[in-house]
């Protein structure tokens, strides 16, 4: 009786011994993605990132004790709120999300667990987290909840000079990287520990590879590559208005148009094409049938008619009337009398003698879009002390024209969609200009990751971005990404570069994410594989009993 008890302690002590390891590689494969994360991290650290849980995956894969998909939820939500903390300077809401988004995360990596166990339990078989998780990064610019920042291709934008092959594949083509490397050396560790050394060394050859060309090929494209179009000479503007600034009224309004005014007027020359400032920069609500009555779109009308060749490029907040008929659109809010509106995020271009505007369509959820479910609180924000709620959008991306240009105009959270900025080049957007109010987060990580987004959005498109944050940080990006200028945190500010206008289009903006659209078909394959084993198995198992009861009967 004693050794009983003796052997159970110790069987005891075991397990709550192996319960300490697995909480410690999951949160070590949190912490190595956080640290790897812009723009404070280090960036070669993606590649070892996953290395801890796809180990604890392998341990439980093969009969050891362990609650998988409660660890890689706590691996994803250490690796959430180490990243995107920032989110909770603009609402409470962000434990919501942080939450929701590590328990995506988890369930896909436990789908490509329970794949590989059925399928091929083996080394081999962790390469199937790579058609799951790059399918899941798809869902991420897509469906209601889109929050792209976590995508791993991201991970790059500070060492944009490795990944200049974005050209051709996008930020998916980051996320084929980093997964491939993690899994490599995952299978190097695991043929080591099954004394495979000379299997484990033609791993190491592989990896390496795998690891070195793509840089190698990226810094050969870097150091020849020569920026194409002609010049064009921009100004940005950062007028630094707090949006958290609850003294909002007609003078308030007047003196953000003017500080736009006074900031770049000192930088206008005759050469001067665009002026652009940021998103939201006109507080005064304006209705489309009357855009003559906005005020501050007659300033700036007045202003650029004394530069016959300068537009100017500012974001803010439009109204239209609902059609009949269209009164059940989800987006359409009550005005009395029954009649309905639509508020938009806009762009707006202005020149001497023209208005144009685009729509924002890649809205931020839970700000500028509720789900249709939550349809009682449509016409409110989660987050922001704003009641903005859900926004009518653009079908698709709106190029406006200004002479023999045609410019992009990517709204705020719409740079993060890499597919989305190139159907602008597509429709022949020879220059990029992303508007901007990075202000909720404060003096955060969150407005330089923003930034540096933008980087990639160069590469993949191949066309300069002129960037303008209400309070920063803006800038200007060649075709390289490489950054220009770049203005400073909450200071006031104006400048201008000479920048070029391609025309050419990519091949990743000519066919956008098909990467990861390939991943889509592959996890649709492994999906019915899995059912097909686990189907042939389940009959296999039930065919014994019924033989063994057949031959009692003839007993």
């Amino acid at each position: 009786m004693n050794k009983s008890r003796k052997g159970h302690k110790v069987a005891g002590n075991e397990t709550r011994g192996n319960r300490t390891y697995n909480i410690l590689m999951a949160i070590l494969c949190g912490g190595l993605l956080a640290a790897a994360w812009p723009t404070w991290g280090f960036a070669p650290l993606a590649f070892i990132g996953f290395v801890p849980l796809l180990l604890l995956e392998d341990r439980i894969a093969h009969g050891e004790r362990g609650k998988l998909f409660w660890l890689s939820f706590l691996a994803f939500m250490v690796w959430n709120v180490a990243t995107v903390w920032w989110v909770w300077n603009a609402t409470p809401a962000a434990i919501l999300a942080w939450a929701l988004n590590a328990l995506f995360m988890a369930t896909v990596f436990n789908l490509f667990h329970l794949t590989k166990k059925k399928v091929c339990n083996n080394a081999w078989g962790n390469f199937f987290l790579i058609p799951y998780w790059m399918a899941f990064e798809l869902l991420t610019y897509h469906w209601s909840l889109k929050f792209p920042w976590l995508n791993l291709g991201n991970v790059f934008s500070t060492c944009h000079s490795w990944v200049q092959w974005y050209e051709y594949t996008g930020v998916a083509g980051g996320t084929l990287w980093v997964l491939l490397v993690n899994i490599l050396i995952v299978n190097i560790l695991i043929l080591l520990k099954e004394h495979r050394s000379k299997a484990a060394f033609g791993q190491i050859g592989v990896a390496v590879v795998i690891l070195v060309v793509p840089i190698v090929i990226s810094k050969h494209i870097y150091n020849h590559y020569e920026e194409q179009g002609e010049d064009v000479e921009v100004v940005v503007v950062q007028q630094n208005c707090d949006p958290w600034n609850e003294q909002f009224d007609a003078k308030f309004y007047d003196e953000v148009i003017q500080n736009n005014i006074n900031y770049s007027l000192p930088l206008v020359t005759p050469n001067t094409r665009f002026i652009v400032s940021s998103e939201s920069a006109i507080q005064e609500g304006i209705w489309l049938h009357e855009v003559d009555q906005a005020k501050a779109l007659n300033t700036l009308h007045d202003y650029v008619s004394r530069f016959p060749q300068t537009a100017f490029v500012i974001g803010g907040t439009t109204y239209e009337f609902v059609p009949k008929g269209m009164e059940d659109d989800f987006p359409a809010r009550p005005i009395g009398n029954g009649y309905f509106y639509y508020c938009h995020n806009s762009a707006l271009l202005i020149d001497s003698v023209d208005l144009q505007h685009r729509n924002k369509s890649q809205l931020t959820p839970a700000v500028e879009a509720i789900p249709e479910w939550m349809g009682f609180l449509k016409n409110f924000s989660l987050t922001m002390g704003i009641a903005r709620g859900t926004l009518k959008t653009d079908p698709e991306a709106k190029v406006m024209t200004f002479g023999e240009h045609k410019v992009g105009v990517p709204i705020c959270y719409e740079s993060a969609f890499g597919e989305y900025v190139g159907s602008f080049c597509k429709k022949g957007a020879d220059l990029i200009f992303v508007i901007t109010n990075d202000g909720w987060w404060g003096h955060t990580p969150g407005y330089r990751q923003h930034f540096d987004f933008s980087k990639l959005r160069a590469i993949e498109c191949r066309r300069c971005i002129a960037r303008s944050a209400n309070t920063g940080r803006s800038g200007f990006f060649n075709q390289r990404g490489d950054v220009l200028q770049q203005t400073h945190y909450w200071v006031p500010d104006a400048i201008r570069e000479t920048l070029k206008a391609n025309t050419k289009v990519t091949f990743y903006a000519r066919h956008g994410d098909y990467l990861s659209r390939i991943a889509v078909y592959l996890t649709f394959v492994l999906l019915i594989t899995w059912g097909a084993v686990s189907l042939i198995k389940w009959n296999r198992s039930g065919e014994k009993p019924a033989k063994k009861t057949a031959k009692r009967k003839k007993k």
